[in-house]
């Protein structure tokens, strides 16, 4: 998996090369189940979008086409994972459970109420969060008016983003000789704001 995440350009012009237009098919697939899935945070989202975009930029993939349909893919992923984590998700929390506590959803609504769209926005750049956050949104009972908004509005700020900075950055000579090690810079700094977040909670207990 590491070596399919490290190497996503090889892997995408292999995939372009043996499967023609039905690479579209597959990227909406992970783009969707990424967002969709509670289960598949590990799905390389934000590298895979450079990447993406970077081969729409040697003309391998067409911009014009890849965007709307990676738009949209992140947008019913996150729309089918918070029916499901509305509909299903309440029923994981019991009052004797010892992980999925009543409160923690009454902990949810309330954070939800306050900072609801500026966290599904936020979420969406978030690598593993952006898996959870509308399962969240779900369970914690937020307004489905409100959510699908800021919904439409991270999901094209997402895609938008990450395709459009590898579209015009991904083959810049010094980024395609370097882009294992661009990547794994894509993916740390992901990350940051989830660890600075972790960090400020633990000295906040503390």
């Amino acid at each position: 998996m590491l070596d399919i995440v490290l190497h996503l350009d090889a892997h995408l012009l292999a995939l372009v090369h043996d499967y023609g237009t039905l690479v579209y098919a597959i990227l909406f697939g992970i783009i969707f189940a990424e967002t969709g899935l509670v289960v598949a945070p590990f799905l390389p989202g934000d590298s895979l979008l450079f990447v993406t975009g970077a081969l729409c930029g040697m003309g391998s993939l067409e911009l014009q086409v890849l965007m709307p349909l990676l738009m949209f893919a992140a947008f019913a992923g996150d729309n089918t994972n918070y029916w499901v984590g509305r509909r299903f998700g309440i029923k994981l929390f019991k009052p004797n459970s010892r992980f999925f506590k009543l409160e923690h959803v009454e902990k949810t609504q309330k954070f939800y109420a306050k900072h609801g769209g500026k966290t599904i926005i936020f979420a969406r750049f978030l690598p593993v969060i952006r898996s959870f956050a509308p399962f969240v949104a779900g369970i914690g009972t937020m307004s489905y008016r409100l959510f699908v908004t800021f919904s439409a509005l991270g999901s094209v700020a997402w895609i938008a983003c990450f395709t459009l900075a590898g579209y015009y950055f991904g083959n810049i000579p010094f980024v395609r000789n370097n882009l294992t090690f661009m990547i794994f810079g894509i993916i740390l700094i992901s990350f940051i704001p989830a660890l600075r977040e972790y960090l400020k909670h633990r000295s906040e207990k503390n």
